[in-house]
């Protein structure tokens, strides 16, 4: 089981998965902000862009003294300055020679940031006066939040507006006035994903994608919790950022009142189909929930998209390796298996290794050494970030081939945060269980003084008993062990049903169109006798 991570107090408001219904913002205007906020830009180039986006911060309605802003330039040369408009607390550093690009300069500019939240700002964004604002007003009502604003894509000249045309129309309310704006583009994919789920409230897993950087903010804490961006990625950085930060519990907010303007296209707008192109072939490697992009049914991935947990101290060689072996062999290749043991302490006689008292866990030390998807851990790991789920079974219950991956799709399917598998009841109860990870992270933010954990992922995520027996689970003693070329694709195996089924059933019909064509034959010609109808004659009919 799970052990209960350290309760945050006091406790949170309860968002059930990425329902954010429930909370209340404040109307823009008529609310005291008390937490501070670090808006952080990573720029390269475009000192006449970014002089913009530092004026219309500087007009911002949001306290000063509770704003800072970091800007990081990203090796621009001549190096970038800054201007004579900007907001009073904001500092300009740069980036090292070698730690350079998007997301080394955003998390340059993330371990300077001293505020609640981290507002990540594009350097070529015009943002409304009360931008800063509507962000805010969402996280100072759970600290918990990803909320991104919205964005529309101007036209832009070099020189016009000026800094000091920026600064007065923003500080006026009227940031609208400075650009084309029948002419503006939205930001379609946001758009359409917010249509699509109720502004991310029906969004479920996928809630994730609405981050980017370009308008983000994001509670520090959690950010910090998740960890930064990952600088091995050069494009899709900050989706694989919204990713973990679901995985350590995150909701998301759309939030349309946070407006700003972004001065000319993006990257996507230009360039769509060839940055999708490459975003194919390192993304998925590290967001397990983009299955359509993880179709191949025998590779494997950076991240895994299950973890499966197996505590092999107690249980005989015999036991646990059944259990593996089974996992293993699931049609849900994706996973990675963690065997739970004291493996540091564990010492071979070179003499004489059969008299260990160890014995067993040194076979299972040395049987799964070269199998990449094994490895061994000392305790159980406090969560399976950054997998999406973890099935945590006892040594000895060995699944069907089908089993894991019909768990997980049914939590998916439902949304459950924990599915429990009863798989025998002597004296008490033995279950296995698969948990959502990000359920569980959210639930350990959110729950009471003394609640049980699994009691709050049951609230914001539901939960649901199964039977073992049902879902392929069998003992190790009852259990066949898995035999290279014994095994079949279950795909391969339904759709060979399916066949046959179909087979039988124009077989039956055929079978029905002859004595029909026979019986019409002999009333129209009784001396003769009855012939079968060809081929031609039949697929006429069935046509």
């Amino acid at each position: 089981m799970t052990q209960p991570t350290e309760h945050r107090a006091p406790a949170q408001p309860r968002i059930r998965h990425n329902d954010y219904g429930v909370l209340r913002p404040p109307a823009i205007g008529t609310w005291q902000p008390r937490l501070s906020v670090s808006v952080v830009i990573a720029a390269y180039g475009h000192q006449d862009k970014l002089d913009l986006t530092l004026a219309a911060l500087a007009a911002q309605s949001y306290p000063r003294h509770l704003m800072e802003v970091v800007v990081v330039d990203d090796g621009t040369v001549p190096a970038l300055r800054l201007p004579e408009i900007v907001p009073e607390n904001t500092r300009l550093i740069t980036t090292e020679p070698g730690s350079r690009g998007r997301s080394d300069a955003r998390n340059a500019g993330l371990a300077l940031a001293g505020g609640d939240v981290v507002h990540w700002l594009d350097a070529d964004m015009v943002t409304f006066h009360d931008e800063v604002e509507a962000h805010m007003r969402w996280h100072h009502l759970a600290g918990y939040l990803v909320v991104m604003g919205y964005v529309r894509f101007v036209d832009h000249r070099p020189g016009t507006p000026t800094p000091a045309d920026v600064h007065a129309a923003v500080s006026a309310g009227a940031a609208d006035k400075l650009f084309d704006e029948a002419a503006s583009e939205p930001h379609t994919w946001i758009v359409d994903l917010a249509e699509r789920t109720d502004g991310l409230r029906t969004a479920g897993d996928s809630a994730y994608r609405v981050h980017v950087t370009n308008a983000a903010s994001v509670n520090a804490r959690l950010l910090r919790e998740a960890g930064p961006l990952d600088t091995g990625l050069v494009l899709g950085e900050d989706t694989e950022l919204g990713y973990r930060l679901a995985q350590a519990g995150a909701a998301f907010v759309l939030a349309p009142e946070a407006r700003s303007r972004h001065l000319g296209t993006s990257m996507m707008m230009r360039d769509g189909e060839q940055v999708r192109r490459y975003n194919q072939v390192f993304v998925p490697d590290h967001i397990p929930q983009m299955r359509w992009l993880r179709a191949h049914p025998r590779r494997q991935w950076l991240v895994p998209y299950a973890e499966v947990v197996v505590e092999a101290e107690g249980a005989s060689y015999e036991d646990t390796r059944a259990t593996v072996d089974g996992f293993l062999a699931s049609s849900l290749n994706d996973i990675q298996i963690t065997l739970v043991g004291p493996w540091d302490s564990l010492r071979q006689d070179r003499r004489n290794p059969l008299d260990s008292p160890d014995l067993d866990l040194l076979l299972l030390r040395g049987l799964y050494r070269g199998d990449p998807r094994v490895r061994y851990a000392e305790h159980v790991p406090a969560t399976a970030a950054p997998s999406s789920f973890r099935m945590l079974c006892p040594a000895g219950w060995v699944p069907g081939q089908e089993t894991l991956r019909r768990v997980v799709d049914l939590a998916v399917e439902h949304g459950y945060g924990l599915v429990d598998i009863a798989l025998d009841e002597v004296d008490e109860v033995i279950t296995a269980r698969l948990e959502h990870t990000g359920a569980f992270a959210r639930a350990s933010l959110v729950r009471a003084e003394g609640e049980p954990l699994d009691d709050a992922v049951h609230d914001v995520y539901g939960t649901q008993w199964l039977d073992g027996g049902t879902m392929g689970f069998l003992p190790a003693a009852e259990a066949e062990p898995p035999r290279r070329g014994k095994s079949e694709d279950p795909a391969l195996k339904r759709e060979v049903a399916r066949l046959r089924a179909e087979n039988a059933r124009l077989t039956d019909q055929l079978a029905a169109l002859n004595s029909e064509a026979a019986a019409r034959e002999a009333a129209d010609s009784p001396a003769k006798p009855p012939r079968q109808a060809g081929p031609k004659a039949l697929l006429r009919r069935l046509r």
